[in-house]
């Protein structure tokens, strides 16, 4: 089974020339901007697409423009396996956060075709929209969509760059927005036997224990209040000794401080928890060096593996709020949070790919995600997902992103030994 598996390799030559292609289309200065619903992430799609063509797959979309690239398989009406991840990236981001996912798939069923294997069910590669939230400030939009499960009110926010609608972004680039807008699904859990998703490692513990590729265990949800203030008075800087002071700066770093103990708090009790405050401004129309700061903005967010644990922490901020504002005299408005739930992927598709990696001779270690994918969603919807991680240096959302190629390759061979002993026919 062992040289079976090596035999059927990814085309990696392939991948290489797509991620120079992406890179060359969509970086802006230093870094890489694929903005949600935009011209970057359009740009990668048409990339990704006429590859699709050249290989002869498939290639459909669907209301929101996912994009879904088929191997057609010896029984059309089985439910099929899905390679997904997301081509937007932050702005002034890395050119492999999400679109490896989407190339490594490419890759595998490029590899796949030209051994002229045939799956006994369609294998699709999805190249998923909006998976990145700093854009619309809505949590996978694609992935949603696909399922008929994005809220109509959510097609009224508004882009950060452009104040624009997105409904009008999904317009722009050719959506049916009343079929999102109806929540009708392209996608049913029933007719998706598995998903599987290649993304690169965020955090450092792959770089730092010297291990190519992690398999996802689970992934941590999200709570964040996005557009949190601290109402205080403006005064003289000088003139103002402590007690008559209503300081919006001092009051937020003092609540930031008690989270921050509430995390270790819980965290020494075992539990899973980070809590970042990503955002912490002042008015710059009202601020100056000799005012004490009467207001601030700021956000909040709350991620674990645990939804109970996540609202722990919220409760913490609630309440810490009001004894600090009463304290301080200030006043706090948390405003209105968005949540995603954490996700527990696959044990069985987990396990057989590190026996797999075991064969290949491929080094892995179980490891959870801090951040969210568009696994968690498929998983949601009670699709058997799994996720493999590529160890990536210099972290992710930022230009440095540092993933080797031979790295990727384990990854694609991975994922292309998961099809073969799944799919065989």
């Amino acid at each position: 089974m062992r040289g079976v598996l090596k035999e059927l390799v990814p085309d990696i030559v392939l991948a290489e020339r797509l991620f120079g292609e992406l890179a060359m289309r969509t970086r802006r200065g230093k870094g890489i901007v694929r903005e949600s619903y935009g011209a970057g992430e359009q740009a990668a799609h048409d990339i990704v697409r006429a590859a699709a063509e050249a290989l002869s797959l498939e290639v459909h979309a669907d209301a929101a423009q996912n994009l879904y690239m088929t191997l057609p398989g010896k029984d059309r009406r089985a439910p099929s396996v899905i390679i997904g991840s997301h081509l937007d990236s932050v702005d002034q981001g890395g050119n492999y956060d999400g679109a490896a996912g989407v190339i490594a798939g490419l890759a595998c069923l490029a590899g796949l075709r030209k051994s002229r294997w045939q799956p006994v069910c369609d294998v699709t590669v999805m190249a998923i929209r909006g998976e990145e939230s700093v854009w619309f400030d809505v949590s996978y939009i694609g992935s949603m969509a696909a399922f008929g499960a994005l809220a109509p009110e959510e097609l009224n926010v508004t882009r950060s760059d452009s104040g624009r609608s997105l409904a009008d972004h999904m317009a722009q680039v050719g959506c049916n927005v009343e079929a999102v807008r109806r929540g009708e699904a392209y996608l049913r859990p029933e007719r998706v036997r598995a998903y599987l998703e290649v993304h690169i490692e965020q955090a450092p513990l792959l770089i730092d224990q010297g291990i190519p590729l992690g398999l996802v265990t689970g992934i941590r949800g999200d709570l964040r209040y996005r557009d949190a203030r601290c109402y205080g008075v403006y005064g003289h800087s000088g003139a103002l000794s402590r007690q008559y002071r209503r300081d919006a700066v001092a009051a937020t770093t003092a609540l930031i401080q008690c989270l921050n103990d509430e995390w270790l708090r819980l965290e020494q009790e075992g539990h899973d928890l980070v809590f970042t405050v990503g955002e912490l401004t002042t008015d710059p129309a009202h601020h100056g060096p000799s005012k004490v700061a009467g207001e601030t903005k700021f956000v909040l967010d709350i991620r674990s593996t645990d939804e109970d644990v996540m609202y722990a922490m919220r409760d913490a901020a609630c309440s810490l709020a009001d004894d600090i504002g009463r304290d301080m005299g200030v006043r706090f408005d948390l405003g209105s949070h968005t949540y995603s739930e954490p996700a527990v992927l696959d044990f069985a598709m987990r396990k057989k790919m590190a026996l797999l990696a075991s064969r290949l001779d491929i080094p892995a270690i179980e490891m959870a995600s801090g951040a969210g994918h568009d696994a968690a969603v498929f998983a949601q919807f009670g699709v058997p997902s799994g996720m493999i991680f590529i160890r990536n240096d210099k972290g992710s959302h930022n230009p440095e992103e540092a993933m080797a190629m031979a790295d990727f390759e384990h990854a694609a061979q991975l994922l292309t030994a998961y099809l073969v002993t799944e799919l065989e026919g």
